[in-house]
């Protein structure tokens, strides 16, 4: 007589069937446990560039008073009373605050697992996102390149397993430019995402979504790169659409949208173990012509979605033993520039130079503020209005690479980058590294006199 089976039951078959199908090809999920002491990068990117002199105001001396003739009316995040800023402590001397909304953070800041690089950026003058972006996530500042910064560090790097499922994850619907020309590097918003087109919502779309799947494994049986890209994409589908519903370990709570939903699918991915080494996070939005505010308003709208996202992420990442995935996971926070130090007539903020950066994770040296402050006076600042950048950006990621993801391949990594200047943002030990020979100096004329410039103090006066 005929068997009678459940929707769930035939859908849980499907599942099964689909693993078998993929058979010992699967294996390469087995060997990418080989990859769970490996360190994960996971980049995010602000796209619109931040106004960091909101994120990060100075609280006193000479800059406050330069910052606040600056942002009279629209813009000003105050040092007392409602909105306040959340006290830091100092760069050079001078005492910088957090913006209200990334009070999520603190506890992070204070228990030393997240840190701050402020005045950092890219050495290049342009204004144009495009041109930043493109420059920024090639890795070669005033160049185009073609592929991406890590794109070249996955090409380079030595200490990673032979074979890994899903190497490098876009968790959004496209892919960006640190991962253009790495094949093998999969773009999803969400895994409910990663499937076949057409809906899969119906009895009727995943019965269909099956059979096509296993039609076109039998299809891909050559041993062509065509044949090896096809079951690899089929392999890679078979294990991110069994991964089920996912909840948030110790109570994580991902704030709603795009961003958090991002991180959310980040964290699944990692806890898989599917080899993932790089994820990378675009949150837009950060463009704030019109209408920013100050400690209120639409920028501190994003600026809570940011904190109460990585707060949440670090949350749900942390553990004990084999289960504390954030001991090995690092997040790095950056955006193609700032924006002008003076308020615009719009009541928001224009195109800058200088931004900051954040570091999150397990390994960070984290309770304080690295990198040097260049100041708020007229003759301190970029092109007479912006903040200046005083740290490459290159910096700080070359740093993760050599220290937690342990390739010194900076030579090839950013073609271009004649030094290796760690700031001690991260935990690690330094790898052999290579860089780009240095330019030869100019040749120097000697017209029988020197002169001397006084040295800069940049300690804090007694």
């Amino acid at each position: 007589m005929p068997v009678s089976i459940s929707r769930r039951q035939f859908l849980q078959g499907c599942s099964a069937a689909i693993a078998a199908m993929a058979g010992s090809r699967l294996t390469r999920v087995a060997l990418a446990q080989g990859a769970v002491n490996q360190d994960i990068l996971v980049a995010v990117f602000l796209r619109g560039a931040w106004d960091v002199l909101n994120v990060l105001p100075p609280l006193a001396g000479a800059d406050r008073g330069y910052y606040e003739d600056a942002r009279r009316s629209y813009l000003r995040v105050p040092v007392s009373g409602a909105g306040a800023a959340l006290p830091l402590g100092t760069l050079d001397c001078v005492p910088f605050g957090l913006h209200p909304s990334m009070a999520p953070l603190l506890n992070l800041y204070q228990s030393r697992h997240i840190a701050f690089v402020h005045a950092c950026g890219m050495n290049h003058g342009t204004r144009s996102h495009f041109d930043a972006m493109q420059f920024m996530e090639m890795g070669t500042p005033g160049q185009v390149a073609g592929s991406g910064w890590i794109t070249r560090h996955l090409q380079t790097a030595t200490n990673l397993p032979p074979v890994l499922q899903l190497p490098a994850l876009a968790a959004n619907s496209s892919q960006p430019t640190s991962l253009l020309a790495y094949p093998d590097a999969v773009a999803m918003s969400g895994p409910s995402a990663f499937r076949f087109n057409g809906s899969t919502s119906s009895f009727a779309g995943q019965t269909y979504s099956y059979w096509q799947q296993q039609s076109l494994r039998q299809m891909y049986t050559g041993a062509s790169w065509l044949d090896r890209a096809g079951l690899e994409t089929l392999d890679t589908l078979a294990v991110v659409q069994s991964a089920g519903s996912y909840t948030p370990a110790n109570g994580a709570a991902y704030p709603s949208g795009s961003f958090g939903s991002s991180l959310q699918t980040v964290a699944q991915m990692i806890k898989l173990n599917v080899g993932v080494q790089v994820a990378t996070i675009d949150f837009g939005g950060w463009d704030t012509h019109e209408y920013q505010g100050a400690s209120t308003g639409y920028m501190a709208g994003l600026l809570d979605q940011l904190a109460r996202g990585l707060a949440a992420f670090y949350t749900d990442l942390s553990g004990s033993g084999a289960s504390d995935y954030i001991r090995r996971t690092t997040v790095v926070v950056m955006s193609e520039f700032g924006r002008r130090l003076r308020e615009n007539r719009s009541q928001g903020s224009d195109h800058g130079h200088g931004s900051a950066m954040i570091v999150m994770g397990g390994q960070v040296n984290g309770g304080r503020l690295y990198g040097r402050w260049p100041g708020l006076r007229n003759d301190q600042l970029f092109d007479g209005a912006d903040l200046a950048v005083t740290t490459d950006y290159r910096a700080v990621l070359s740093e993760i690479l050599v220290r937690r993801l342990g390739n010194g391949a900076l030579d090839q990594v950013f073609p271009g980058l004649t030094s290796y200047l760690p700031l001690g943002i991260v935990q690690g030990t330094d790898v052999p590294v290579s860089l780009t020979p240095a330019p030869p100096p100019p040749p120097r004329v000697n017209l029988g006199y020197e002169t001397f410039l006084p040295a800069v103090n940049r300690g804090c006066a007694p």
